[in-house]
């Protein structure tokens, strides 16, 4: 039976078709509309329906780049099933470089959305609406917050056995163990009954060409793990190990001063160890920043300037902290090769 086509936002995709579709997502006040750019990759053989997101936070912007770069594999000639991929959810705060809507709301805390509420509410309606209800699993990219940077890292919600194969599938070292956020893309996702996972990476606002090319290295092995793509034509190599944590903690501001970090991410800690120091602007008056207990550094801040109680280091406990700071240097290493990007120049 030959496969059908798929019809999104008024436009109709033919098997083994390709085609940019521009979502209608309101006007601006002078009427100029505003519309969510995606790409719809329809193979012509059945198969799962993917969608990956990215930009649900506009100051996200690593994820974009994945997606880009994710458009022009070749191997996606040679799909299987459909491939939804939306580079820029949240088109109005990625304009502006903002991390919120204009209302300043959280699009990643409005979903399921409402056809008659808020604007960040109906932006998270139409999303869900419109894009996720046509999938049956969903990849969706972050980074950290501005001014915060995150060790490339997958989370999900290991009680469901659909979501865990999905996060094992990415094939990243460090797994997080999180459980599902009201009001987010993940939970709707759930709700609708589709496997998702969140891919974070990076800092806001700045390509990180090692989170890009993990998260890319993720998003295909997701795809091939699914059958819609082949098999990697490299000699296949040793599945990364894989560490879950299932406890995190920040480590946070003792005073208010300039803050001098002394550990880089993906470092390595003992309980009781500095992680950096905060002073005032004289050196008078000086405080260590410690880990509370031994774990990985998955997350820290990189603004030299901080309050009290100011988040500044992300540590999460693992068995065996040793084995995930190894793997994950090794991990790092291995991204310097790949197929996935042999004809792409590194950022730098």
């Amino acid at each position: 039976m030959a496969r059908a086509p798929l019809d999104i936002a008024g436009v109709t995709i033919a098997p083994g078709g390709r085609e940019t579709v521009e979502l209608p997502a309101g006007q601006l006040y002078t009427h100029t509309p505003v519309n969510i750019p995606l790409q719809v990759v329809h193979g012509r053989r059945a198969g799962p329906c993917l969608v990956v997101t990215a930009a649900v936070h506009g100051d996200e912007i690593n994820g974009a780049e994945i997606i880009r770069r994710l458009l022009r594999q070749q191997m996606l000639s040679r799909m299987a099933g459909t491939l939804i991929a939306v580079p820029v959810v949240n088109v109005l705060a990625f304009t502006a470089r903002s991390r919120y809507l204009p209302d300043r709301r959280d699009l990643n805390r409005s979903f399921p959305g409402s056809e008659s509420g808020s604007m960040a509410s109906r932006l998270a309606y139409l999303v869900r609406t419109e894009v996720l209800a046509r999938a049956s699993h969903v990849i969706d990219l972050h980074t950290a917050a501005i001014h915060r940077e995150n060790l490339p890292q997958v989370r999900a919600d290991l009680d469901n056995p659909e979501d865990e194969a999905l996060a094992r599938a990415f094939g990243l070292p460090v797994v997080i163990d999180s459980p599902l956020i009201e009001g987010s893309l993940r939970s709707a996702a759930r709700e609708a009954g589709v496997p998702v996972v969140t891919y974070e990476g990076g800092e806001a606002l700045r390509f990180d060409e090692t989170a890009i090319r993990a998260g890319l290295q993720g998003v295909i092995r997701v795809m091939r793990h699914l059958g819609m793509l082949p098999p990697s034509r490299r000699r296949r190599p040793t599945p990364e190990p894989q560490y879950v944590s299932d406890a995190s903690s920040w480590m946070r501001a003792g005073q208010d001063g300039l803050f001098r970090a002394s550990v880089a991410l993906g470092a390595r800690v003992a309980e009781g160890q500095p992680l950096g120091w905060i002073s005032d602007p004289f050196g008078g008056s000086q405080q260590p920043v410690e880990a509370a207990f031994p774990g990985l550094v998955i997350g820290r801040a990189n603004l030299p300037l901080v309050h009290e109680g100011e988040a500044l280091f992300h540590v999460a406990r693992f068995d065996h902290v040793g084995r995930v700071h190894r793997d994950m240097e090794r991990f790092s290493e291995s991204l310097e090769q790949g197929e996935e990007w042999s004809e792409e120049p590194p950022i730098v």
